[in-house]
């Protein structure tokens, strides 16, 4: 099948694009994690609605709301000894709601060669617009230089790499943090990565807590890092993101909710009541994932 372009999104109905929308169950019942995280995470956002939506319903919602979603799953196979929702069976069945969802990959990149062979097979045989990683879930440093040909590969490829950084629920409230160990998702490991491949858009997910000042600098540093806003509620951003994302990097910014955690709906209408300027607005929620998913003719 030909790579993703995007081409049955109606950019010019759509109100905005999430960049951060989980697939957590398949059409087998099998999760992507084991069920003691989810449920764990669940207690941690109390949210009030699902928290294993099918892609079929994940499809609905977002085209109920006029948005366009990019979902994905996380391949941990080897640190969590859980085998993963496969990423190819996600890319499958976004291609039956390309209307609305955009579809991203997941490789482990503790499987060496093997990740970056099946990269390549995801963006080129199955469509996938880019990846994400989870380094504390996935348990790797992205900086170590044993990871640098699965980047280069993506730099090839012209894809964007999303990275969660910041702690915002996984394993939160578990003995051990379910043995979760936040230093991988620091946003000071992607400096490295974003100076090293030029060419590769490196999107920081969340807000990087305790590290938010960290993340602003780097992507007010370098050109090819973007800030995403999921896993919280607006009403809880640092002052210092909420100032950044409306003014220097209001066109490194991006919209996204962590759904199902939090819904649209909510991330949305707390987002309302922030200072942002209305000119960032546009931008961070659909102008900005445009350009970095290479949408509309071009890429970042």
């Amino acid at each position: 099948m030909p790579r993703f372009t995007g081409a049955d999104l109606d950019l010019d109905a759509l109100r905005a694009i999430d960049m951060h929308v989980h697939v957590e169950i398949d059409d087998h019942g099998h999760l992507s994690m084991d069920a003691e995280l989810i449920d764990a995470s669940a207690a941690w956002f109390k949210g009030d609605h699902g928290r294993t939506p099918t892609v079929e319903q994940i499809a609905a919602t977002y085209r109920r709301l006029e948005m366009a979603a990019v979902v994905f799953t996380v391949d941990a196979t080897t640190a969590q000894g859980y085998p993963p929702i496969s990423s190819e069976w996600v890319a499958e069945q976004a291609r039956d709601h390309a209307d609305v969802l955009v579809p991203f990959g997941s490789v482990d990149p503790l499987r060496g060669e093997a990740a970056v062979e099946q990269a390549y097979s995801l963006v080129e045989d199955h469509g996938v617009a880019g990846f994400k990683f989870h380094p504390s879930l996935q348990a790797f440093s992205p900086d170590d230089e044993a990871y640098y040909p699965l980047w280069t590969a993506l730099e090839d490829l012209g894809v964007p790499a999303l990275f969660h950084t910041g702690q915002n629920g996984i394993g939160a409230g578990l003995p051990g943090g379910a043995g979760l160990k936040l230093r991988y998702s620091s946003p000071m490991l992607l400096d490295d990565v974003a100076a090293d491949f030029p060419n590769l858009s490196v999107i920081l997910a969340h807000p990087s807590v305790p590290w938010q000042a960290e993340a602003i600098s780097i992507a007010t540093h370098k050109a090819n890092v973007y800030l995403e806003l999921s896993g919280w509620s607006p009403k809880y951003f640092p002052a210092e993101l909420v100032r950044a994302a409306s003014g220097m990097l209001r066109r490194q910014t991006l919209f996204g909710t962590d759904y199902p955690l939090i819904s649209p709906e909510r991330w949305l209408a707390d987002f309302e009541a922030l200072d942002v300027r209305p000119e960032a607005v546009p931008l961070i929620l659909k102008d900005n994932a445009v350009r970095v998913l290479g949408l509309a003719g071009g890429r970042a």
